[in-house]
């Protein structure tokens, strides 16, 4: 099961793999919906990303890690690619499935524009991973809106929206020496499901239906949910219900545990690849008190110049395709189907035209 840690506790593994005969994934998947409403993420354009100012210097960075450089001339004109020449970088993301496969799709996909890339699967905590972009051995991760603005901007009040979230974690990039480049259409963050069967039954669209079963409700999820914030005792006194029980779960078990009415409703992650079974019903949260968990990536201004135009295009570009049925499917290829996050990655932008098909 692939989840976001909670921003005070320690980073989750992605479950474990299986190996060998696995599920074909279905990945060309073009719809610009989101999901459910407590998932939704508006299409509003984010700010103009800024121009930068500095003069070109010699490059500082390096490659760390694994992958080939791409070829460096089109295979169709000839003509160099725009990433030619370029430095070569790292680029790096956190340790559970989702931002494998993001750090895969971004990868590849300036390695296809001709980028050196070489990609760190373990960026490790959020200040050692700011140092690293400031001086120059990291060039870009994707972190979460709501973690940048809380945990690195210190924004300590809600966001009516992502535009606003967005704008005040990009003052707060630009004035410390870091840019955010545009916003994923996904949004990951905790929410709360029940299965379909039981939302049709009892009318549960938002969580402020809840109060129509708090009587008979149990509540499932780990420990931190139920009293983090924002965590199950948040919902509760925001919504005006009180649940007759919470169960506590591992993480991964609250979709066994719904199923089998061990609980009625569980903490659950807006991207989970369970969820693209369509068996589960998240409940909208119109106060938004799971905050704005679309994706950034984050880069220095000085990696944009020397880097060219054409890099974060091309970041934007895949970032543009990512909505949340989308990024379902992919954590569902990993985390259900068994497939490793650098072929659902190669797949996915095949299909998407982003990089030309390889030898089959």
């Amino acid at each position: 099961m692939t989840r976001r840690p909670r921003m005070s506790a320690p980073v989750r593994k992605s479950t474990a793999r299986r190996p060998a005969a696995v599920l074909p994934v279905v990945i060309a998947i073009a719809c610009a919906g989101c999901g459910s409403t407590a998932a939704s993420s508006s299409p509003t354009a984010p700010p103009t990303r800024s121009s930068s100012s500095t003069t070109t210097a010699q490059s500082t960075t390096s490659v760390t890690t694994t992958s080939a450089a791409a070829v460096g001339t089109s295979s169709t004109t000839g003509a160099a690619l725009p990433g030619t020449g370029r430095p070569p970088i790292t680029i790096g993301d956190k340790n559970f499935t989702e931002q494998f496969v993001l750090g895969e799709l971004y990868q590849q996909a300036l390695q296809a524009q001709g980028f050196t890339v070489g990609l760190n699967r373990n960026i490790g905590p959020t200040d050692v991973t700011l140092q690293a972009l400031k001086t120059g051995s990291l060039a870009m991760y994707p972190e979460y809106l709501d973690v940048f603005a809380t945990a690195i901007a210190r924004e300590s009040h809600g966001f009516p929206s992502r535009a606003a979230a967005y704008t005040a974690a990009q003052r707060y990039a630009l004035t410390h020496g870091l840019e955010l480049l545009a916003p994923t259409r996904f949004s990951s963050t905790e929410a709360i499901a029940v299965t379909v069967g039981y939302a049709e039954t009892n009318h549960l669209h938002t969580l402020r239906d809840l109060d129509k079963v708090a009587g008979t409700l149990t509540v499932g999820g780990p420990p931190q949910f139920q009293q983090g914030d924002p965590g199950l005792a948040t919902v509760q006194q925001r919504y005006g219900f009180t649940a007759a029980g919470y169960k506590t779960l591992a993480v991964g078990d609250q979709y066994t545990a719904l199923n089998n009415d061990a609980v009625q409703a569980a903490d659950v992650g807006t991207t989970d690849g369970q969820l693209a079974s369509g068996n589960y019903r998240l409940l909208g949260d119109p106060e938004h008190l799971f905050g704005w968990g679309n994706a950034v990536p984050v880069v220095t201004p000085r990696v944009l110049e020397l880097e060219g135009p054409v890099f974060a295009d091309t970041i934007d570009r895949v970032s543009a395709l990512l909505t949340i049925p989308v990024m379902r499917q992919l954590n569902q290829a990993v985390d259900v189907a068994g497939q490793d996050p650098a072929t659902v990655a190669k797949q996915f932008l095949e299909t998407h035209g982003v990089i030309e098909p390889g030898p089959q």
